[in-house]
């Protein structure tokens, strides 16, 4: 196969920790009077979570100074914290593994590509971190997607080329910023959300070896 490594984001793809997500944004939004939905929630799907607060400050209507948005920040992450901290293997979305380990067996690298500072407790708790060659997350690049650098990091973690690279990705933003790093894009998900990927499944158990090397003669 030409394809040589395969990057992962974390939230939505591996794991399901999109609720919890939810949960804590829902929790302060209530504090601060915003009406926020799961709609809403859709919005913040591979954003950043200075822009995700952002989001929810404009929903409703509020412009605290730099300082109270700190706080809020990071009273949301707290609370993030403290739902993924009780987290399991049994919140590992179906077929991850199994495919994963495919990819493994074929010779194809793996990474995860991740916005969140919180990559490392999620891949403890759910006991997956040797399933990675290479993590890059938010705890080593600073620039949010649909900026490439997490995905380029990822690539040179692995030393490959990132045409050579596939990323998977449930959020529109992460489809983006793999377009832009020059790699092939995997949706996972909605095709209507993510229409610029070059593959849309609903999750990885719909995945597997064929379907990847289709992706490479698109």
């Amino acid at each position: 196969m030409q394809t040589r490594a395969c990057i992962f984001d974390l939230d939505g793809v591996i794991v399901d920790t999109a609720k919890y997500h939810f949960l804590a944004w829902k929790r302060l939004a209530d504090q601060m009077g915003i009406n926020f939905t799961a709609e809403d929630n859709e919005r913040l799907k591979g954003v950043s979570r200075m822009d995700s607060l952002n989001i929810i400050l404009e929903i409703g209507g509020l412009s605290p100074d730099d300082g109270t948005r700190l706080k809020y920040a990071t009273l949301k992450n707290t609370w993030y914290v403290e739902y993924i901290s009780k987290m399991t293997p049994s919140e590992i979305l179906p077929g991850a593994v199994r495919f994963i380990g495919e990819l493994k067996k074929a010779g194809i690298r793996t990474a995860i590509g991740s916005a969140s500072k919180n990559t490392p407790m999620i891949l403890e708790r759910t006991g997956i971190a040797e399933l990675f060659d290479a993590v890059s997350d938010g705890n080593i690049v600073s620039r949010a997607k649909p900026d490439p650098e997490v995905f380029l990091k990822a690539a040179e973690l692995l030393k490959e080329d990132p045409g050579r690279c596939v990323v998977f990705e449930d959020a529109a933003a992460g489809v983006q910023a793999a377009l832009r790093a020059g790699m092939k894009c995997v949706g996972i998900g909605s095709p209507a959300i993510l229409s610029g990927a070059h593959l849309v499944v609903p999750g990885l158990d719909k995945m597997n070896l064929t379907l990847l090397e289709g992706i490479e003669k698109l």
